[in-house]
């Protein structure tokens, strides 16, 4: 058995491992915005979205499912029927993946051609469908490692992945360009990548199992029944059917949740030159998809991690007061969620949208895209609210709730993007998905706020929106400044000296005004986590004198 500084380390290991796959991810695109064109870029685009969706289709919500109905076995003493779930769901993903891989092979050229309307990216597309032969059965086996609290394997078997993944896809796609084989191919090199993570991560769980096999074999020996080998005493097998039931049944309404996001990245890449061929010539629709896909798509995941990663560290707590029927910690907590969610995620959003010019510029060849950037990275305010809310109604033991506004938001995309993308283009098109996070996060709010009555910011919304207007004024102006004055120098470092600046002006303007508005009071800081205890105690200092100054 896992003691429980293990398990906190594994869990550490499993945050790390989150960060390095967003930021790997985004790392990835760097170098292949340099080697590609318009045309290469945009075939990478629709092979790594469709592969993402399918992905989650595929795994998303069944290894949470299957680490619940694993940990409950093992509590009541039934190892034998836990051994029997972890079989099904291999047997499943090994089958799933056998099915996906050979259905995008086949169906490549038709998905790329007539759908995506780019039949170059059918390479790339088939170039990548090896991968979801393996991603399947790894998922399986990460939800047993975890439902027997060997959370670490997950965690160091997906940076492993990511490292490789990185690291082939760069490496052949540069081969490929020095061979001048064309835009098709490099982009297949760069998907392919993928196959090398998946096999390093597999390789991993591997190894994991075998260390597993043998602790529960040696347990076994020692009398201590954490093992497979343990007295089959009132056995009860279940069938496979029994299995499936119940882990579809709890899986469901994760994966539809889950997939919201990707759902809108696979709708937009896919559908992108159909929705906006009578605003765009075809030369400039490729473009916009290769801006859309190898920029915007990506840096549009950094604001969420950090806010969503510290609103998770709350939602066992809310879980186990909501369970007891505790229902005003369950309504403190919650606020407290949402409360951290908006002084950290926004302020991450701000930056990256108001000095979005330099950042693009930095980070990629040249500043074009920066407007879709800042614009869908503006979107991340409210898809960081959904996100919330959405773990808020499952710690509420109601995740069909979330399944179904997901669904009516999904159904809102379509339409919106159906109407605005022909009269706005890119922007259209990342407008819609801003107004479908704000359709699921305001039903959700609605189903919340049936139950307790959340307290988020109450009276200090004003002092609130002067604060982001106030922050994102004086970014913007700085960062126009430092990329209109600034000169003699090579341009990466003006456009990085621009982020710096604008980012450091933006973020300290906005704590100060958060505590000299009084946004945030001291009972708020008592209950932030320590990170941001320690940001904000030394400026909550200063003003508590300032006013016991002027009180004299």
């Amino acid at each position: 058995m896992v003691k429980k500084d293990s398990l906190i380390k594994g869990t550490i290991i499993l945050a790390a491992a989150a960060l390095v796959a967003r930021f790997l991810g985004i790392f990835q695109r760097i170098p292949l915005d340099y080697m590609t064109d318009s045309h290469g870029g945009g075939y990478f685009t629709v092979a790594n979205n469709i592969y993402l969706m399918l992905l989650i289709v595929a795994t998303g919500g069944i290894p949470s499912a299957i680490s619940k109905m694993v940990s409950e076995r093992y509590a009541l003493g039934r190892p034998d029927e836990a051994q029997r779930i972890y079989k099904a769901a291999l047997l499943f993903g090994a089958i799933t993946g056998v099915l996906i891989t050979v259905l995008l092979l086949i169906f490549a050229p038709f998905y790329a051609t007539h759908i995506a309307e780019k039949p170059g990216a059918a390479l790339a597309v088939r170039a990548i469908a090896p991968a979801l032969f393996f991603f399947p059965v790894i998922a399986m086996m990460r939800g047993y490692f975890q439902g027997r609290q060997f959370m670490a394997a997950g965690g160091v078997s997906q940076i492993v992945e990511q490292i490789l993944r990185v690291i082939t896809a760069v490496g052949l796609a540069y081969l490929v360009l020095a061979w001048d084989w064309g835009q098709s191919w490099i982009a297949a090199a760069a998907t392919f990548g993928s196959v090398f993570g998946s096999l390093g991560a597999f390789a991993v769980m591997l190894s994991y199992a075998r260390k597993l096999k043998r602790q529960d074999l040696k347990d076994a020996a020692q009398g201590q029944g954490g093992g497979t080998s343990s007295p089959p005493t009132g056995r009860s097998v279940l069938s496979f059917g029994a299995i499936y039931k119940e882990l579809f049944k709890i899986s469901v309404p994760i994966v539809i949740t889950s997939m919201t996001v990707q759902f809108i990245y696979f709708f937009d890449t896919s559908f992108f030159m159909k929705l906006t061929h009578g605003y765009y010539a075809v030369a400039d629709a490729d473009q916009m998809l290769d801006w859309l896909g190898v920029k915007a798509q990506a840096l549009a995941g950094i604001p969420p991690i950090l806010a969503i990663a510290l609103s998770q560290s709350m939602i066992p707590i809310i879980s186990s007061a909501y369970k007891i029927r505790n229902m005003q910690e369950v309504e403190r907590q919650a606020s407290l969620v949402m409360r951290i969610v908006v002084f950290t995620g926004v302020p991450v959003s701000l930056i990256m949208t108001v000095a979005a010019m330099s950042i693009t510029g930095l980070l990629f060849s040249n500043t074009g895209g920066s407007g879709a950037v800042a614009a869908l990275t503006a979107g991340t305010i409210f898809q960081i609210t959904m996100m919330t809310s959405n773990t808020v109604l499952t710690s509420m033991n109601k995740p069909r709730l979330p399944m179904r506004h997901a669904l009516i938001g999904i159904v809102v995309k379509v339409v919106t993007s159906l109407i605005l993308a022909p009269l706005l283009g890119v922007y259209g098109i990342i407008l819609s998905s801003t107004i479908c996070f704000m359709v699921i996060a305001s039903l959700n709010f609605r189903q919340i706020r049936k139950e307790i009555k959340l307290n988020i910011l109450g009276a200090r919304w004003a002092g609130y929106a002067l604060t982001i207007a106030a922050a994102s004024v004086a970014g913007l102006l700085i960062d126009y400044v430092c990329r209109t004055y600034i000169g003699g120098i090579p341009v990466k470092l003006t456009y990085a000296f621009s982020c710096i600046a604008a980012g450091v002006v933006s973020l300290g303007l906005y704590v100060a005004l958060l505590v000299l508005l009084k946004v945030v009071t001291p009972e708020d800081v008592r209950q932030f986590p320590g990170p941001l205890r320690r940001l904000l105690n030394p400026l909550m200092r200063v003003t508590a004198r300032g006013g016991a100054d002027s009180s004299r």
